[in-house]
């Protein structure tokens, strides 16, 4: 039974996808058509067991979200700042080393040649 409701909910959003398609006169049919298809079919794939784990997962998943300490404004600005300055100093620094080793080549290439 489970298989069969996941089978009609693609259809259904397949459904969705070609009435958005078929629907080319008017932009607001066609969102709302596809708008129609997703939601219908999310409720039908809700009936299935699969669809249940899924929505048992989302509501952990939520409650999970709640419970994590987000960093204050202050943290989040030097921590970005700290992040910006290593990439610059990465940056010049393999800026540095490129122009060295590319110097390098070329005076080895001509002494070669």
């Amino acid at each position: 039974m489970d298989k069969l409701l996941i089978f009609v909910s693609v259809l259904l959003l397949g459904a969705g996808i070609g009435g958005y398609y078929y629907f080319d006169e008017s932009e607001l049919l066609r969102v709302v058509v596809v708008l129609v298809a997703v939601i219908v079919a999310t409720f039908v794939a809700l009936q299935s067991a699969p669809g249940q784990a899924a929505w048992e997962f989302a509501k952990g998943a939520r409650l999970e979200a709640r419970k994590v300490v987000w960093p204050t404004r202050r943290e989040t600005t030097q921590t970005t700042l700290i992040v910006i300055v290593g990439v610059i100093l990465i940056g010049v620094y393999i800026w540095l080393l490129d122009t060295v080793l590319s110097k390098l080549v070329k005076a080895l290439i001509v002494v070669g040649s």
